[in-house]
């Protein structure tokens, strides 16, 4: 193909296939290159370059090999191009001006496709301008149906998607539906009875399912995040979310519920009011010490018991040996209020020995700044104590628990636990 003055073109061969399931049936990108090759041999074209990529080209100035494209335009290093179609260069109107200007300034002076070639030539130009906006339209249309049918499935009842474990998704003479997976559903409302009415912990009834065999789809135990997820899923009482976010419209589901809603109500209250009971745990301490007698870790589990007077729920952490080193270690449990008493006494009497990050002193120092201030303002005489050992008493005494983890953190002088007693690590 030679241009007006007789120089021939240079053709950059590009070709794209959409990672998007909107365009499933496109030509594949090795047959795009096998045809375009064929076609280039036959006609003479000059292919001085090809470029691929696998990207959709529904949105603007987001794909980076069509972007190096127009810049080797731009830059002179070819002035054709060589695809398979219209629609392969452009489904946006961003992208379509891209092209439409490198052809205005001389730069593109000739698009080739399977079926068809463009010019600077206001008809050819307008050809192609008609046919990647039909693209544009074609992709705009698709997605509008493809919303509206998964809204009028939402309508029916039926939730789209893998069905959430417990349920499994059927296809039976055309109709498809989800119901109650005969292996799990009653191992999981089994679950939210245990959670609700008994106040199982996430671990326990990880422990739980683990001994029921309990799986997933993929044949693997199911984790203590996928059993929260589980607990805090409403489609289990026959409630779902599309889409699952703050702006998702609540649908009621056609399938069969396997807990009740009040159940499903008692389950979050018990996360409510405390969600440690089967949310995520945050032992304050744990990595602060070593076991005095064996030498091992020092971790913590905690326990959830209930208030028969209130009803309400209290939760107790225990701080233990792992007994790791030490299987018969005889180091006792001790209590985190208790612990919180013993780090207390412990500062009071070390402070001057216990290293702290710069991180803790600013805190220190602010707090005591603004003791100091708190009581000069009301005309308070009080003398404080040493600035560690007045934060260590706001921190332990009333203080959240994500305090007392920062604090625990602050401290870099390692401790052990020996006896119920804290002891320098030596």
């Amino acid at each position: 193909m030679l241009d007006n003055n007789t120089q021939p073109l240079k053709y950059c061969l590009y070709a794209r296939k959409s990672s998007e399931s909107d365009e499933r049936q496109a030509m594949s990108i090795d047959s795009q290159l096998a045809e375009m090759r064929s076609l280039a041999e036959n006609e003479g074209l000059n292919v001085v370059c090809e470029l691929q990529e696998s990207h959709s080209a529904k949105d603007s100035g987001q794909r980076p090999v069509y972007n190096q494209m127009l810049k080797g335009i731009a830059d002179d290093e070819y002035d054709a191009v060589l695809t398979w179609a219209p629609d392969r260069l452009s489904r946006c109107a961003g992208d379509l001006g891209s092209i439409v200007d490198l052809m205005d300034q001389g730069k593109l002076l000739h698009i080739r496709t399977y079926s068809q070639t463009f010019t600077n030539n206001p008809n050819e130009k307008f050809l192609l301008m008609i046919l990647c906006s039909q693209a544009k339209l074609e992709n705009d249309n698709k997605s509008v149906n493809v919303k509206r049918g998964i809204r009028t499935k939402c309508e029916m009842g039926w939730r789209p998607g893998v069905a959430p474990l417990g349920y499994m998704n059927r296809a039976f003479g055309g109709v498809k539906d989800i119901i109650p997976d005969p292996e799990r559903a009653k191992i999981v409302a089994e679950m939210f009875h245990k959670a609700g009415h008994e106040s199982w912990s996430g671990r326990r009834l990880k422990n739980w399912l683990d001994e029921q065999e309990f799986t997933g789809r993929s044949g693997k135990p199911v984790s203590i995040s996928q059993i929260l997820v589980i607990l805090s899923t409403p489609f289990y009482y026959g409630k779902f979310q599309y889409p699952e976010s703050p702006e998702g419209t609540w649908y009621t589901g056609s399938h069969k519920p396997l807990i009740s809603k009040e159940l499903y109500d008692l389950v979050q209250e018990t996360r409510g009011v405390y969600k440690g009971v089967w949310g995520s745990k945050i032992f304050s301490f744990r990595g602060l010490f070593i076991c005095g007698r064996c030498g091992a870790d020092i971790t913590a589990q905690e326990k959830v018991k209930v208030i028969k007077k209130t009803g309400d729920y209290k939760r107790f952490v225990y701080y233990n040996c792992t007994r790791r080193k030490d299987p018969n270690c005889p180091e006792k449990y001790i209590n985190e209020d208790n612990l919180c008493l013993l780090i207390q006494e412990f500062i009071e009497q070390n402070h001057k020995e216990i290293r702290i990050s710069n991180k803790l002193q600013a805190k220190i120092e602010k707090h005591y700044h603004t003791t100091q201030t708190v009581l000069g303002h009301y005309k308070i005489e009080q003398k404080l104590d040493e600035p560690l050992i007045e934060y260590a008493r706001y921190i332990l005494s009333r203080g959240t628990e994500n305090d007392r983890t920062a604090f625990a953190a602050g401290i870099e002088t390692k401790l052990q636990i020996k006896e119920s007693q804290l002891l320098f690590q030596r």
